[in-house]
């Protein structure tokens, strides 16, 4: 199934996407959900409303077009975004100016701050301390569960779905300091989406083809199998150290591609196009506006 984050008419709400409808689930469950975090509720509460979620698929009237709607984030503000750097070999090895990689020895994990997830339709901002920005296709996962611990064996039991991401990237700031947090996390660097898909209907997460176009221009190009640390041994990593809940986003690494390893670079200006496809998940596209202060 595919559930979205959308606002309508003014309100915000949950939906199941059917192809280019969408049937209210804060309607059609009769007004349980949270009005504060629907989705987050929801995926808590998924065991309870599955089978009645999935007979909606199948019968209920639709209550908008997803052309009259503004689509969120899937999960407008996670209780935890957190993303791995490096995990593709490709990417290790690009050459980019000023950099000496090698693979790393251990995950290496940042967080993107909640400031920075952004709607999968929306501008993408070009900060003004910066002419440096780049992009960075991935995979995203969400997790379903309250775990800790959890083997890489069964990590699979605790993702709820998975969605379309652009790890954007402050490539100066990044590289001021060995940890990448600020140029990670500025506002609008965390599009995901355009909906979530249930773990149930992806056969294999590790073997989904990846694109990113900017203007049209083809630039990164991959299978999620060419991850180096997949999705249950980054789960697994993760749980060593923290508590995940339902409604964490985890950013599964991108790969070759991206702007910085061009000669010249091609970072992203005012007016660029971004998108990015991944089999089975879907697409998200932004254009870039420089910032604006008010």
């Amino acid at each position: 199934m595919h559930l979205c984050t959308y606002e309508y008419q003014g309100q915000t709400d949950v939906g199941l996407v059917r192809g280019s409808e969408i049937i209210s689930l804060g309607r059609a469950l009769g007004g349980v959900l949270s009005p504060h975090q629907p989705m987050i509720d929801l995926i808590s509460r998924w065991a309870a409303f599955k089978d009645e979620v999935a007979a909606l698929r199948e019968h209920a009237a639709a209550d908008a077009s997803l052309d009259d709607v503004h689509v969120l984030a899937p999960v407008p503000r996670p209780g935890k975004t957190l993303a791995i750097g490096l995990n593709y070999l490709e990417h290790v090895n690009e050459h980019i100016v000023g950099e000496s990689r090698t693979v790393p020895e251990h995950q290496i994990w940042f967080p993107k701050l909640a400031n920075a997830i952004h709607a999968p339709f929306d501008d993408i901002v070009l900060p003004r301390i910066s002419q440096m920005t780049d992009y960075e296709g991935e995979m995203v996962a969400i997790i379903g569960q309250r775990c800790r611990h959890v083997p890489a064996d069964r990590a699979h039991e605790v993702v709820f779905g998975y969605a379309v991401g652009n790890d954007v990237s402050v490539r100066d700031i990044q590289k001021r300091t060995s940890q990448w947090t600020l140029g990670k996390s500025f506002d609008t660097h965390a599009p995901f989406g355009p909906w979530i898909t249930t773990a149930d209907e992806v056969d294999d997460p590790h073997a989904l083809e990846l694109r990113c176009w900017v203007n049209g221009e083809l630039r990164q190009h991959s299978n999620t199998r060419l991850m180096m640390h997949n999705v249950w041994a980054q789960i697994a990593q993760l749980t060593q150290v923290m508590t995940l809940e339902p409604g964490d986003v985890i950013f599964t690494g991108t790969c070759a591609g991206v702007g910085a390893a061009f000669n010249p670079p091609k970072f992203l200006r005012a007016g660029d196009t971004v998108k990015v496809e991944i089999e089975s998940l879907g697409s998200i596209v932004a254009h870039c506006v420089d910032e604006v202060l008010g």
